[in-house]
């Protein structure tokens, strides 16, 4: 396994270390615009299409809209917390084979086994990397 790391050299000849992720569309919920915004403008450099949320609810309403192929979803939010909206997430037919992968900044085994019982594929601690988060996608996404 490569641990998440770019290659130097891509088999197209294209951009040297961009992969090209276009076409994808990215989820990100979490209550800080900070979070949102870094994972927005790594993710849009590597051609993702990236819809925010700023907590469950709105994701929820913007899930159904846009129907992302990945979803990222903070732990520590209000109103509606990061496990309750992966399990409403999972919950719904339409939804439940799509990859959530949970944010956080505690990194404890009952945290992650937590987002496995309510169905996360995978769980990232913060502060993340831009490999952390390509490596996700890349495990958890085919592009069609």
């Amino acid at each position: 396994m490569h641990g998440g790391v770019v290659s130097e050299h891509t088999e197209e000849g294209g951009n040297e270390g961009q992969e090209d992720l276009s076409g994808l569309k990215v989820m990100v919920i979490d209550d800080s615009k900070t979070i949102r915004r870094t994972a927005e403008t790594l993710l849009k450099k590597h051609g993702c299409e990236v819809v925010t949320a700023t907590d469950g609810f709105e994701a929820l309403a913007k899930i159904a809209e846009h129907k992302p192929d990945i979803i990222f979803v903070d732990i520590m939010m209000p109103r509606l917390d990061g496990y309750q909206t992966c399990a409403l997430i999972k919950h719904n037919r339409l939804f439940k084979q799509t990859p959530v992968i949970m944010l956080s900044s505690k990194d404890s085994i009952f945290d992650k086994a937590r987002g496995r019982i309510v169905g996360s594929e995978q769980y990232l601690t913060k502060p993340f990397t831009r490999d952390d988060l390509l490596g996700a996608i890349r495990s958890h996404v085919r592009k069609q």
